[in-house]
């Protein structure tokens, strides 16, 4: 098998140092959880309003670069899974393994297809030339 090629990103190879980590993306998710309770409940503790309003701007700028971290996480676990790695705790094949365990058939098929055609009859008929 060959080594898969690296996940490109905007022209470059994907490079997991530079980009943001899990920790970084905890901290934004824990940040984010206390600032969409804290929102309703700054109205309903009549707060002033330009503190509801921060802390709005606040949840919506958050869910934008959570978002953003979440699909930089992904990327670099896709790039990481690239190569056929059977799941720890699973006790079927997965889908690539059942298609290469198909193409190994048909290629095996194919051979004896070709050696049989190619090489004297078993049945005494005439001989294909």
């Amino acid at each position: 098998m060959t080594s898969p090629r690296p996940i490109q990103y905007k022209g470059e190879d994907l490079d997991p140092e530079r980009g943001p980590g899990l920790g970084c993306f905890r901290f934004q998710i824990v940040v984010l959880a206390i600032a969409i309770v804290l929102t309703p409940l700054s109205v309903a503790w009549r707060w002033p309003e330009w503190l509801s309003a921060a802390l709005l701007f606040l949840v919506i700028a958050l869910l934008l670069v959570a978002g953003q971290t979440i699909i930089f996480l992904l990327r670099l676990v896709a790039a990481d899974r690239r190569s056929r790695r059977r799941p720890l705790g699973s006790a079927t094949k997965t889908v690539g393994e059942l298609e290469e365990e198909r193409s190994e058939q048909e290629e095996e098929r194919s051979e004896q297809e070709e050696r049989s055609v190619g090489g004297p009859s078993d049945d005494g008929g005439p001989v294909r030339q």
